[in-house]
C-alpha cells in the first residue's frame, strides 16, 4: 500500500505521550511513510523530542484549547488541515475517551467512516487491512475501507502494537489552528481528579495480579494488592468484583475494561470467562491460582494452581517476604 502521510493522534499526561500513542507511533514508522503526530494541551514542544525518537517528523499542535474539551476543537482543526489539502492518507487513533469523541466527530465532518474496536493492523496487497476479536476473542474479524476517499481512520485499542523507539528524526513544531466552532465548544474542564498510584499503571505494568470472584469478599482484595506491590507490578480485577463494588472500574482487565499485556500475570481466583481472557491472554506468562480444576482460565496458564486462594496466596506473600 502506496501511503505518503500518516497521522497518529498522539495525547499526553504529565507532558509525557501515553503509551498507546507510542504503541500507535511505532506501527505507523514501520510503514515507511512520512509520520506526523497531532496533539493538543500545550505540551507539544516537550514532547517533541521523544515523538521524533519515534519516527515524527512534524507535530501538529492545536494548542491549549483554553479549558475546553478536545473532542470538538481538535476535530475541527483536523478537518480544515485536511479540507486545505493537507490531510493524511490514514489517521491512527487510540481507544480512548479523547480519541473516541475525536474519532466519531471526525468522522461526521469529513462524512468518512471509522473502522473501530482494532487489535491488529496488517499491510494486505494495497490494503491496510484491521483485526477485530469478536465473540468474546473466539473468533477474529478482518475489515478494511472499500472507498478510495481518504483519510482511512482506525480507532485501535492498547497493547495492539509495542511501543519501541525507531530511528529518531528531526521532530518539529507547526501549528494546527483551530477555526471557530460556536457552541460546540462551551463545555469546559472546570476540575480533573487523577488517581493516586502507589505502583505502575495496570496498563504499563510488567506483572499483574488480578483477582475475581473467587476471594469471596471484598476485604480479601488486600491480598491481590499485596502481592502485586511484592512484585513491584499493578493490581487488576475482572468484571465480577468490579459490579460488586470491591474495586474501581479502572481496576478492570476484559473485553469492557483494560487490555494488558504483561510479562507475569496472575489471575487469582478468576474463573477465565471469555470477556476477561480478551484482556489479558497475550500476557507472555499466566499463572493461574483456581480450586476449580476445571476453570477456563486453565486453558490459557502456563502455570496452573489448583487450591483455594486463601491458602496459596498467603503462602506465596510469606514465601516473596522471607526472600526480601
Amino acid at each position: 500500500m502506496a501511503l505518503s502521510k500518516i497521522w497518529v493522534l498522539t495525547e499526553s499526561q504529565n507532558s509525557k505521550p501515553i503509551s498507546i500513542s507510542l504503541e500507535l507511533l511505532t506501527f505507523a514508522s514501520s510503514l515507511g511513510a512520512s509520520l506526523e503526530a497531532v496533539t493538543w494541551g500545550g505540551t507539544a514542544s516537550q514532547i517533541s523530542e521523544e515523538l521524533g525518537s519515534y519516527g515524527v517528523s512534524k507535530v501538529l499542535d492545536a494548542g491549549e484549547l483554553n479549558g475546553s474539551l478536545p473532542g470538538s476543537p481538535v476535530a475541527s482543526a483536523m478537518k480544515q488541515a485536511i479540507d486545505a489539502g493537507n490531510g493524511p492518507d490514514v489517521i491512527l487513533i487510540g481507544t480512548t475517551y479523547d480519541g473516541r469523541d475525536i474519532a466519531g466527530r471526525l468522522s461526521a465532518k469529513l462524512d468518512v467512516p471509522v473502522i473501530t474496536n482494532v487489535t491488529g493492523l496488517e499491510i494486505s496487497g494495497d490494503s491496510l487491512v484491521a483485526s477485530h476479536s469478536i465473540f468474546g476473542g473466539t473468533q477474529i474479524a478482518k475489515s478494511r475501507f472499500t472507498s478510495s476517499k481518504s483519510p482511512q481512520i482506525f480507532l485501535v485499542r492498547a497493547k495492539t502494537f509495542q511501543a519501541e523507539p525507531s530511528n529518531s528524526t528531526t521532530c518539529g513544531v507547526e501549528s494546527l489552528p483551530v477555526p471557530e466552532i460556536g457552541n460546540s465548544g462551551a463545555a469546559k474542564i472546570v476540575a480533573t481528579h487523577v488517581e493516586e498510584l502507589t505502583g505502575p499503571k495496570l496498563d504499563e505494568a510488567d506483572v499483574v495480579v488480578s483477582g475475581g470472584r473467587g476471594l469471596g469478599e471484598k476485604d480479601n482484595y488486600a491480598l491481590v494488592e499485596e502481592l502485586a506491590k511484592l512484585l513491584h507490578g499493578a493490581p487488576g480485577a475482572s468484571r465480577a468484583i468490579v459490579d460488586a463494588g470491591w474495586v474501581p472500574y479502572s481496576y478492570q482487565v476484559g473485553q469492557t475494561g483494560k487490555t494488558v499485556k504483561p510479562t507475569v500475570y496472575v489471575a487469582c481466583g478468576i474463573s477465565g470467562a471469555t470477556q476477561h481472557l480478551v484482556g489479558m491472554k497475550n500476557a507472555k506468562n499466566i499463572i493461574a491460582i483456581n480450586k476449580d480444576a476445571d476453570a477456563p482460565i486453565f486453558s490459557v496458564a502456563d502455570l496452573g494452581i489448583v487450591g483455594d486462594v486463601h491458602k496459596v496466596l498467603p503462602k506465596l506473600i510469606e514465601a516473596l517476604k522471607s526472600r526480601s
